[in-house]
């Protein structure tokens, strides 16, 4: 999902950013992954069919957007972690509030959905829709760093797994 371009079409004005950071989530034995929780309403999602847009509340304020990746009734889904903003920049800035700098209008999940204004509403979503979709731009992706994933400290050995995926600079 690298360098792919993430576009939300929004009362038809076109919000998009070239992805640069993802985490990976697998399935029920992935202790940092929603999955693990395959009994809850919200992880259902998760075991596909695969293209299926995965948003969810964290924190009880901040949206995360995720792709489900994996064979229907296979768990897997990807966070999508930043973009760099190209197309609907303006926009963007308005739905961060002034006074946010271009770099960080979508430089962390919650912020991304800010920027793009991606919200619960869209969860279920078919990526292969009108809404939400990827597009192959031919941006060049260059080095990836690859590191553990953030914020999953309870996970155990889970949260080392390098599954954080990001592109230099």
């Amino acid at each position: 999902m690298l360098g792919k371009v993430l576009v939300h079409r929004v009362e038809g004005v076109g919000l998009a950013g070239r992805i640069v950071e993802v985490e990976a989530y697998l399935g029920p034995e992935d202790l940092a992954s929603h999955a693990s929780r395959k009994t809850s309403k919200r992880a259902r999602i998760m075991f596909g069919p695969p293209g299926m847009v995965y948003v969810y509340l964290i924190y009880g304020m901040h949206h995360c957007l995720n792709f489900v990746t994996e064979n229907d009734g296979t768990a897997g889904a990807v966070l999508v972690r930043a973009v760099e903003p190209l197309d609907g920049i303006e926009q963007m800035r308005l739905n961060r509030g002034s006074g946010t700098a271009d770099r960080s209008l979508a430089d962390g999940p919650g912020k991304l959905c800010q920027a793009m204004a991606i919200n619960l509403t869209h969860n279920r979503a078919d990526a292969c829709g009108d809404r939400i979709w990827l597009e192959n731009r031919g941006h060049a992706v260059g080095r990836v760093e690859r590191t553990p994933r953030i914020g999953v400290d309870y996970a155990g050995k889970w949260a080392q797994k390098p599954w954080r995926f990001r592109v230099e600079n």
